[in-house]
């Protein structure tokens, strides 16, 4: 069994323990936010922390009403810009907190007057030395390359940011992610099963709308370091204007299709793709009822989750389906070609 399979499985108990962490933190940083109200956040990330951090930029935004950036690295390591980051909070998103950029950045933003916090699964590494305030992950030490339960981790610290900024994030209802999660691997010999079909699958795309759209980004990401498919990742909008000319019949599409504000836009999205014939994979849970008439296949969690919730549980069905793909395709997911745990880039 792969590491990464392991910690997919270990992800119910490091986001219990990531919680009841975080609520001695929170709100400690809601009286510092009080008192240092941001204007703008800024988030800044590499990798699958970026992927965070896009989940992140949603949640910010539609519970708080601040703006969110995320920050090109560059514009600090090679243009060297000098950014005025009065009244604005910059948040680093690193697993190992060892990410070059994005520790300059944050020291950069910190010397010019941002509240800044770091988010990280190390608390000794660079990150947490920078930041002023730093929210830890509590997911042990992630082994495989394949990062999993600290993306999950990641996203849950932001629901803490977003209710320590005064966001509407009811700290019971977080409560419940880990028993949702559960719930989600319980679906593990089903996915095993459905990944089978796609052995020899070389390129795929992935579909997410709104708070699921940094999920998309996320589960191609896997698909293309663990299973080395050449999968393209879209918002279900954005997916209609040209790129849906690469389906024929049978080509494959994942799609994130929670219930909600999001889900017009998505079912006619895979309407246009059933009628096209591409083998649609679904994502949902038992709030969307209308999902069969669309999907060739469907990963169903057996809860109604509200929409704003259901991205840490959505995202478990395709890390399980990624993990149990490489082992269809022969391949070891802990140890991708080419890649190490920590990049180092500038």
């Amino acid at each position: 069994m792969s590491r990464m399979l392991e910690e997919i499985r270990e992800q119910p108990v490091a986001l219990a323990r990531t919680l009841a962490a975080g609520l001695r933190r929170v709100e400690a940083f809601r009286k510092i936010a009080a008192r240092r109200r941001p204007r703008l956040v800024v988030l800044v990330a590499r990798g699958t922390s970026d992927n965070a951090a896009l989940f992140g930029r949603y949640l910010l935004e539609i519970t708080t009403g601040i703006p969110v950036s995320l920050a090109a690295p560059s514009i600090a390591t090679l243009y060297d810009a000098r950014l005025d980051y009065r009244d604005a909070l910059v948040v680093g998103i690193s697993q190992s907190g060892e990410s070059t950029d994005t520790n300059l950045v944050l020291e950069r933003a910190r010397a010019r007057g941002a509240l800044t916090l770091g988010i990280t699964n190390e608390s000794s590494s660079e990150l947490a030395r920078i930041a002023e305030h730093i929210f830890l992950v509590r997911a042990g030490r992630e082994k495989s390359v394949a990062a999993t339960k600290t993306y999950t981790g990641q996203m849950l610290l932001q629901y803490l940011l977003a209710h320590a900024l005064g966001g509407p994030i009811r700290l019971s209802d977080l409560e419940r992610l880990p028993e949702w999660v559960e719930l989600a691997l319980r679906r593990e010999n089903e996915i095993g099963t459905i990944s089978e079909r796609y052995r020899f699958m070389s390129r795929a795309a992935v579909v997410g709308r709104g708070l699921n759209y940094a999920n998309a980004f996320e589960f191609a990401l896997k698909l293309m370091e663990t299973c080395y498919v050449v999968a393209e990742r879209f918002s279900s909008a954005d997916f209609l204007h040209g790129p849906i000319a690469l389906v024929e019949a049978g080509f494959p599409v994942f799609a994130f299709a929670a219930p909600g504000v999001t889900w017009p836009s998505m079912g006619e999205t895979l309407a246009k793709l059933h009628r096209l014939r591409a083998e649609v994979v679904a994502i949902t849970d038992s709030g969307n009822r209308e999902i069969e008439r669309h999907a060739t296949r469907i990963i169903r969690l057996p809860r109604r989750i509200p929409e704003v919730l259901t991205p840490i549980p959505y995202i478990v069905p395709a890390q399980l389906f990624a993990a149990h793909l490489a082992a269809q395709k022969g391949l070891n997911p802990d140890r991708p070609r080419t890649l190490s745990k920590v990049t180092l880039t500038l």
